[in-house]
């Protein structure tokens, strides 16, 4: 690796996970007994911020808090991840983001974002990062905070020559423009999210290959999908790469995407090759599953194989 600890910036969401363990996931109207009940840090742009924090980034998290005993967990959550705060943003005009999930015994998940303070992030806020994003050699953005501030960091990144990845999670019904999907360096959906945004089926890795290519025409240079348990593909305008995935049993899904993310993001800007990078994201990711809870299942460097930072 050419660089242990590179620069990563990321601009998006803080939440606070509220997690029902149960034996299933409740029908619609239907009440159920769980198990266990925890609490801990999430939000797409933090988990993938405190993923690459733990193998080594040195990283940025612009985002906004509430202004309350979440947003102060939160904030001194980052802070002993060694993440650098100085544009994490506090309003008391909401509260801060948080999410109620429920997790099933096969630990499949069903989640409910309630964005509060993400919502309040403004363009100006993400402008006055810019010297700290231009500084960076990767910049993670999502969609669980306000487009036009996601579209206005991602303008930002484009006019410094920062690599984005661009994440289009939760995707939006009715879509994205292809003014903000021409300024995605690397695109990454999920299955799901890849069906919502181009209407095509993506069940199987040769039907994720053609969405892959429908979205390479919208605007990004590059479309990673992740498959799940078939591995990931990496899609450009010449060719695919189809990585296989590592088989583990799953204990809980909840932030794996995001594991993923942040640890592609990770190696990525660290200077390793493209379809190595997403091997070690797989792996990195298949570690998170095997435990319980969000952030708290994400390895640190320390404990995984040192094979991985080699």
């Amino acid at each position: 690796m050419d660089n242990k600890s590179p620069k990563i910036c990321v601009v998006g969401s803080s939440n606070y996970d509220l997690v029902a363990y149960t034996d299933r996931i409740p029908k619609l109207g239907e009440t159920i007994h769980g198990n266990k009940f925890e609490m801990g840090f999430g939000g797409k742009g933090a988990n993938q911020a405190v993923t690459a924090g733990k193998l080594g980034a040195d990283v940025t998290m612009i985002t906004k808090l509430g202004e309350d005993v979440f947003g102060k967990q939160t904030l001194k959550n980052f802070e002993e991840c060694g993440i650098a705060t100085d544009f994490v943003y506090t309003t008391d005009k909401a509260s801060s983001g948080v999410a109620p999930i429920t997790v099933d015994k096969n630990g499949s998940n069903s989640i409910i974002v309630v964005a509060g303070a993400n919502n309040l992030i403004t363009e100006e806020e993400v402008e006055a990062a810019r010297t700290t994003i231009a500084a960076s050699k990767v910049m993670i953005c999502q969609l669980e905070i306000p487009i036009n501030v996601t579209k206005k960091a991602m303008q930002i990144a484009r006019e410094e020559g920062v690599t984005t990845i661009f994440n289009p999670a939760p995707a939006p019904e009715n879509g994205l423009s292809e003014d903000i999907l021409q300024l995605a360096d690397i695109f990454c959906p999920n299955e799901t999210e890849a069906e919502l945004l181009t209407g095509l089926p993506v069940t199987s890795v040769e039907e994720a290959i053609v969405a892959g290519r429908c979205l390479i025409k919208k605007g990004p240079k590059k479309v990673l999908i992740t498959l799940g348990e078939k591995g990931s593909l990496l899609v450009t305008p010449d060719n695919y790469i189809h990585v296989k995935p590592n088989i583990v049993k799953a204990t809980d899904t909840t932030g794996a995407g995001d594991c993923f993310i942040g640890s592609y993001a990770y190696f990525y800007s660290a200077g390793v090759e493209e379809e190595e990078a997403i091997r070690r994201a797989n792996c990195i990711a298949s570690y998170s599953v095997q435990k319980k809870g969000t952030q708290k299942s994400y390895p640190t460097a320390a404990e995984l194989p040192s094979e991985l930072f080699a």
